[in-house]
């Protein structure tokens, strides 16, 4: 099971998640290059450039396939590697993911990518949570403590450039994804004010939508349990 973060996070971000899964299947998560553990990586970019990386690193570490589960940006990425890998992908699962609309909140991401302070960040992230759905703190200690990393600021900002296009980020292929022959599920939450959750209506009717009521965009923050059994439902087909 391959857990891909969002931008601007780390495979911290699927703690919660994780806790959940226990030991049902057993978990690969990565940090997508320009983030974390990965600002050695040699390039930055959005999620093409982190489906290369995940895609080239799975052919040698788990040849006779795996499940792909994404968040956000590592959603796209996700996607991506599943096109190109149709074979090896046993199951695909995607969180609020990028590329399945043209909107996406251009100008929060870029205040985001950019900041470096808790307090800035807990005003930032606000918006990324569901209208009743707290910050953790924790979270906001884990984002100051990585930004704090020679290049992380620098990293973040650039792959920050690529997200989007003139306001409006680059489409997936929705109906290559739709005839992927694994599993497909993708999970959105009505209040999300990063990617607008009209962009899982009128879906190709072979991928399963599950959409959540006064959740925002931070899914494995705000509902882990339920993105743990959705995420297992989908991988058991």
């Amino acid at each position: 099971m391959v857990l891909l973060h969002g931008f601007g996070a780390s495979h911290r971000a699927w703690d919660m998640v994780v806790a959940e899964l226990g030991e049902r299947l057993p978990l690969l998560l990565y940090d997508l290059p320009g983030h974390a553990g990965s600002l050695a990586h040699p390039g930055t970019g959005h999620a093409v450039t982190a489906a290369r990386a995940v895609g080239a690193d799975l052919a040698e570490r788990a040849p006779d396939g795996f499940h792909l589960v994404g968040h956000s940006m590592g959603g796209a990425a996700a996607a991506l590697i599943a096109l190109k890998a149709p074979q090896a992908t046993c199951s695909l699962t995607l969180l609020s993911p990028g590329g399945f609309g043209p909107e996406i909140n251009h100008r929060l991401l870029t205040r985001y990518a950019a900041a470096t302070e808790a307090d800035e960040l807990r005003l930032l992230l606000e918006q990324f949570y569901g209208w009743r759905n707290p910050v953790p703190e924790a979270v906001i200690e884990e984002l100051v403590a990585e930004r704090k990393a020679p290049g992380a600021s620098r990293a973040l900002k650039e792959i920050g450039a690529t997200l989007s296009e003139d306001g409006r980020q680059k489409m997936l292929p929705i109906d290559a994804i739709a005839g992927l022959a694994c599993p497909i599920k993708v999970v959105w939450g009505t209040q999300d004010r990063v990617l607008p959750t009209r962009q899982a209506h009128k879906l190709p009717g072979r991928i399963a939508v599950h959409v959540f009521e006064d959740v925002g965009h931070m899914l494995p923050h705000e509902i882990p349990a339920e993105a743990a059994a959705l995420i297992v439902e989908n991988a058991r087909g």
